[in-house]
């Protein structure tokens, strides 16, 4: 399975993450020409070689009409220059992204790590969504951060990204309202429910838009997975840190997924429909990862229920103690299954009935996808369609 592992002991900026994604391919001179030809106005795309304690890697610069963002990657991007007061709103970004010459996946994702950052501003500043003004983040060099980054993720198409835990960097940062703690208010808000720490490093480790695209497309975070790499790029930062100031990407194979899965069993002849109905709630509260019922004949020729919960090791106990107190058993059998599993995540598709999520399913060969059914039965339930028609719709 093709896996891409981010690492961001250094933490995260849409600058670094385009750079080190474009190490990862055969030809990356011929991929920035495409870049400057994408009809970003004004925008122009450099790469060049950069060293940080010694390791060479790549720095991204981005010009806009000629001029770069003071290293604009380690910015808040609230840092109002005197020379540009011109702020866009999410519908601004809306436009332009709608412009660009590139497939409508990856105009989705652009719009999709956009909004997290509108949401983010949003929460933070108290403000609705839509008269949200981006300062430093609207200015076309974080667009063409975004862009090349989910243009790059789209071109490598691996079917699994990870990450390490994210470094947030420690002290302040200086921006328009004033000065404000690291990770930035937006920062940490993008980042909750992802591991991130704080070292002794002093600064803004990762931006808002560094944090916007590993939220969008990283499925997991944690140690480097057992992979086989073939390709690995270092992104470089503009400061200078006494770390090497670098994301780095890898790119190689992972083992398809196997694990192991128990079935705890117990047959039943004494409980009621309800009785049962409610013990298999109770069993997935405790962790059960299916739940399942099969009728039986057994002793004295009674109809009886083979109830059975599917579970990971860490959750048996759990699933024992409910199995237990919610039924009438008096034992319980376990045995311990090999289960070969495909990689799931979740993408989401913007429609003109609102988001849509689908989920992806991936390895042995083989890929599925399958729209969310609740998101299919809002959208049906609100234009009066059945579920066949929305999903035609969809497919169109």
């Amino acid at each position: 399975m093709k896996t891409l592992y981010l690492d961001c002991s250094m933490g995260a900026a849409g600058d670094m993450l385009t750079a080190a994604l474009t190490e990862l391919l055969p030809d990356p001179d011929s991929f920035i020409d495409e870049l400057n030809h994408l009809g970003i106005t004004g925008v122009q795309y450099q790469k060049e070689p950069a060293v940080k304690c010694g390791i060479t890697g790549t720095h991204i610069r981005v010009l806009v009409s000629g001029e770069e963002e003071g290293g604009h990657e380690h910015h808040h991007h609230e840092h109002d220059h005197e020379h540009e007061h011109h702020h866009s709103s999410l519908h601004d970004i809306e436009h332009i992204v709608s412009d660009l010459s590139v497939s409508e996946t990856v105009k989705a994702d652009i719009l999709a790590v956009y909004r997290l950052i509108a949401e983010a501003e949003s929460h933070v500043h108290g403000v609705p969504v839509n008269q949200i003004h981006f300062h430093e983040v609207g200015t076309m060099d974080a667009v063409a951060d975004v862009t090349s980054v989910c243009m790059l993720i789209h071109r490598i198409a691996p079917d699994e990204i990870v990450a390490s835990p994210v470094h947030v960097g420690s002290g302040q940062v200086r921006c328009a309202h004033g000065i404000l703690p690291v990770p930035a208010p937006a920062t940490a808000y993008i980042l909750q429910d992802i591991p991130m720490y704080s070292g002794d490093i002093k600064g803004e480790l990762c931006t808002p838009t560094g944090a916007a695209l590993l939220k969008h497309f990283v499925s997991r975070f944690g140690p480097m997975p057992a992979m086989r790499t073939s390709a690995i790029g270092y992104g470089m930062g503009t400061k200078d840190f006494e770390a090497a100031n670098c994301i780095r990407a890898m790119l190689g194979e992972t083992k398809d997924r196997t694990d192991i899965v128990l079935e705890l069993s117990c047959n039943v002849d004494d409980m009621t429909a309800e009785e049962i109905s409610f013990a298999m709630d109770r069993l997935f509260e405790a962790g059960a990862r299916e739940v399942y019922t099969i009728p039986i004949g057994m002793k004295k020729s009674r109809p009886g229920i083979l109830l059975r919960a599917m579970c990971l090791e860490e959750d048996r106990e759990q699933v024992l103690k409910a199995m237990f107190r919610h039924t009438s058993t008096i034992g319980i059998r376990e045995s311990s299954t090999r289960r070969y599993v495909l990689k799931r995540h979740i993408e989401t598709i913007e429609t003109s009935y609102g988001p849509v999520r689908y989920k992806i399913s991936a390895g042995y060969g083989t890929e599925r996808r399958k729209y969310e059914y609740d998101d299919l039965l809002k959208i049906a339930a609100e234009q009066n369609m059945t579920l066949k028609e929305v999903r035609e719709l969809l497919d169109r």
